[in-house]
C-alpha cells in the first residue's frame, strides 16, 4: 500500500477506534477486554497489566469516568518493524473526569493491529498529566 494511503487509513482508523475505545471505557466497561489482544499490555500511570482478562478486571475496579479528547494523531508502523502486520500508533490527549473529581489532563498512546477484520490493542500506555514534584531546595 502506498505510504500516503496508509497514513490516511491510520487517521481514519484512529478516529473510529478512539470513539469506540472511550465510549467503552466511559459507558460499557464490561466490554473493554474485547478491544485488547489476549496478550495485550496496559501501562496505566506506570503500573503494567498484561492479558485482556486482567486488563478487564483493572478497568472494572476504576471509578466511573468521562473522557474528552483534545488531540488525536496516528501513523502507520513500518512493515519491517511489525513483520508486515498492518499496525498503527495512535496518540491522544485530553481530559478525564473520575466520579465527582475535577477534570485532569491525560495522555495515551496505543499500538493497534488488525486481527480477523477487527482492530486490537497490542500496547496501551495511559498517563495522567500532573506536575513533577519540585526538588527539595534545602
Amino acid at each position: 500500500m502506498e505510504q500516503k494511503a496508509k497514513i490516511d487509513q491510520a487517521c481514519r482508523t484512529a478516529e473510529e477506534f478512539t470513539k469506540l475505545y472511550y465510549e467503552s471505557t466511559d459507558k460499557r466497561r464490561h466490554l473493554i477486554s474485547k478491544l485488547y489482544l489476549d496478550t495485550g499490555l496496559l501501562t496505566w500511570n506506570g503500573n503494567g497489566i498484561t492479558g485482556n482478562e486482567r486488563i478487564q478486571k483493572f478497568y472494572m475496579d476504576l471509578p466511573s469516568s468521562d473522557h474528552t479528547l483534545t488531540t488525536l494523531d496516528s501513523q502507520p508502523i513500518l512493515d519491517n518493524a511489525v513483520n508486515g502486520q498492518l499496525s498503527f500508533l495512535i496518540q491522544v490527549s485530553g481530559t478525564v473526569k473520575y466520579q465527582d473529581k475535577g477534570p485532569k489532563s491525560f495522555q495515551q498512546s496505543f499500538v493497534i493491529t488488525a486481527q480477523n477484520d477487527k482492530w486490537k490493542i497490542v500496547s496501551d500506555c495511559f498517563r495522567l498529566q500532573e506536575p513533577l514534584a519540585s526538588p527539595d531546595k534545602s
